[in-house]
């Protein structure tokens, strides 16, 4: 999971690309980055850290140009690396950067092509380069001089035809302009806007959600379609095009129940009232398993799960009450990089109120549960401030596989429903009762939003991997690198 943004503007855009990259932290936590183009030169700052700390005043001002992209990341396996940080840069063709957030399924195969026969030099082991480096290829292939939309949205199609996998992205190529485009699925969002100004033309803006739209005063032209790219001339002229035949739009499930922010709107669908609809789905469901329920009071574990949380109490006419208090400078637990750091963070991050939980029976409600030991974490907290029980409910359905497009959760085996019951998953967290959302509801919540998205990629939930690419060995190697013994000796080598 990362944000990527890019701006085509009439004035210096490194200050509004900060701004942007600000918007998107939640979608990633451990890099950011910024690169602008002028003059025929590139200007990169990139760093660990978040935003704040790595782009400084002296860093926007040095960030010269009427044209650049941003990225956050959040931290995968080798995330200590700087190198790794986005945007990545090569310089042949023309100059080029790339921000992108997802994850290709085929990187080993496209490095050894990339290598020894395209005849590319690659520097680090990230599918972003790896993306680059085959775009970059591609538009060489086109022969022009300096490519307009007709070689770019070329090489975007031959790009398609080769690389498998999640990948929302957008490049900057130095002197031409900014394209952005999606994988045939679009599984990772993406969505272009404008701005009118003072001077002759208009701004462009692409990013990952429409927060940043929204909150920097850009109107949405639209979501960048499923196999679709925009190309944003340096000019400010814009143009789209579909670069594959009969795309199927998938969008990641996940991004309506935990990773985008409540006021996105992602493929024309509005987070925010797929989890009103997460949490009356919920709802209905208590109530036809336990109809003389006794329960008191409805509590979310904050932030991502309120939105259900407070639905879900509505619906069953129980008082809802926020019975946490969060430390707002911590970051997401869910996207930290080991279990000890995590469980560390639990604690500081959120600190009970007592009198909420005191001789009731409580239900906490959550977005879902990974590895569920920050779930047994939070229970025993309630209990520890007087709750008679707590029950535990959970807005997704059980997370029993690896996801491969670009969340890097957890190893199959730290998964806590990976070959384990409903029965068996509320004794470890030791939870009185716990209830998980089915998934035709998850489905039908968003589904709802847009009835033109005729199916969503929910392979955490159901194992099945819509690229059609995935083999037990892809999984074993996967399980091997994301669990947290590997990913600690890396770091200790």
């Amino acid at each position: 999971m990362c944000g990527v943004v890019g701006i085509v503007s009439q004035k210096e855009v490194s200050p509004v690309i900060y701004d942007a990259l600000t918007i998107l932290q939640h979608r990633g936590q451990d890099a950011a980055g910024v690169a602008t183009s002028t003059n025929n030169r590139f200007f990169i700052r990139k760093q660990l850290g978040l935003v704040r700390d790595v782009i400084r005043n002296q860093h926007i001002l040095n960030l010269r140009g009427q044209m650049g992209i941003g990225h956050v990341r959040y931290p995968t396996a080798g995330s200590e690396d700087r190198e790794l940080a986005q945007p990545m840069y090569v310089n042949s063709p023309f100059g080029i950067s790339i921000s992108h957030n997802g994850n290709l399924t085929n990187q080993e195969e496209l490095k050894d092509a990339l290598v020894h026969k395209d005849l590319r030099h690659l520097n680090t082991d990230s599918d972003s380069e790896v993306l680059l480096n085959v775009f970059a290829h591609e538009l060489q292939k086109q022969g022009s001089i300096k490519p307009g939309s007709k070689e770019i949205f070329a090489a975007v199609r031959a790009l398609h035809k080769r690389v498998r996998g999640a990948y929302s992205v957008v490049i900057m190529i130095n002197g031409v302009g900014i394209v952005g485009f999606r994988d045939p699925f679009g599984i990772r969002p993406l969505i272009v806007g404008s701005k009118e100004t003072d001077l002759i033309g208009k701004d462009y803006m692409i990013a990952s959600e429409s927060v940043v739209l929204d909150s920097l005063g850009f109107e949405t032209i639209d979501d960048i379609e499923a196999g679709s790219a925009v190309f944003i001339s340096s000019e400010g002229v814009l143009e789209t095009e579909s670069c594959i035949n009969n795309p199927i739009p998938t969008p990641c499930i996940f991004e309506y129940v935990y990773l985008a922010r409540p006021d996105a709107k992602i493929d024309k669908i509005s987070v925010h009232k797929s989890r009103l609809r997460m949490g009356e789905f919920l709802a209905k469901k208590i109530m036809e398993i336990k109809p003389e329920h006794d329960i008191d009071v409805v509590i979310p574990i904050p932030d991502s799960s309120t939105t259900s949380a407070l639905q879900l109490a509505s619906t069953l006419g129980i008082k809802y009450r926020e019975g946490f208090v969060k430390n707002r400078y911590i970051g997401r637990t869910f996207i930290m990089p080991f279990q000890e750091k995590r469980e560390k963070s639990v604690k500081q991050k959120l600190n009970p109120i007592d009198l909420e939980f005191q001789d009731k029976v409580v239900l906490l409600v959550d977005d879902s549960i990974v590895r569920g030991t920050t779930s047994r974490q939070i229970i025993e907290m309630a209990r520890s401030s007087g709750a008679k029980k707590v029950y535990f409910a959970s807005a997704a359905p059980p997370i029993r596989y690896q996801n491969v497009y670009g969340i890097d959760m957890a190893a199959t085996t730290e998964l806590v429903a990976h070959q384990r019951t409903e029965k068996e998953i509320e004794e470890f967290i030791k939870a009185d009762w716990l209830i998980y959302q089915d998934l035709e509801d998850l489905i039908q919540a968003a589904q709802v939003g847009n009835e033109d998205i005729k199916q969503f990629e929910c392979s955490i939930f159901n194992g099945k991997y819509v690229t059609d690419d995935i083999d037990d060995n892809y999984l074993k190697n996967l399980e091997d690198a994301r669990n947290d013994k590997s990913k600690a000796s890396r770091q200790l080598s």
